[in-house]
């Protein structure tokens, strides 16, 4: 029981480690990524106001049914392209990437290089 324990502090920890280096501000937002084992999803978040600007995740109907299986690169590079779509209509060019607890590597990193793609600055 306590190995769980200091898994989760330490995955904690890395959040914290990461974040404390970005503030999402309206003129440049913060896009948070959370990644499970079945699904990916991402929102473009202005921490001066606590708003979520745009939002994409796996776990959409449309999304869903064109990816399939929302835990592979092919569902992040969906989500990446849409939320970049929907951040662009939301006005926003510009980002800062928080990949909070996880590396910058694989389906992370397929999102990111998605909403680059997809016009996002960062």
């Amino acid at each position: 029981m306590e190995h769980h324990k200091a898994l989760g502090n330490q995955r904690q920890r890395r959040v914290y480690r990461v974040r404390k280096r970005l503030k999402g501000t309206a003129a440049r937002p913060r896009l948070s990524v959370h990644r499970s084992h079945r699904h990916i999803a991402a929102q473009v978040i202005d921490d001066a106001r606590g708003a979520t600007l745009a939002a994409a995740s796996s776990v959409e109907k449309d999304l869903a049914a064109e990816v399939g299986y929302g835990g592979n690169k092919a569902a992040a590079e969906a989500v990446g392209r849409v939320l970049a779509a929907r951040a662009a209509a939301a006005g926003v060019k510009q980002v800062c990437f928080d990949r909070g607890a996880a590396k910058y590597h694989g389906r992370v990193a397929a999102l990111a290089e998605a909403a680059r793609a997809g016009g996002l600055d960062f």
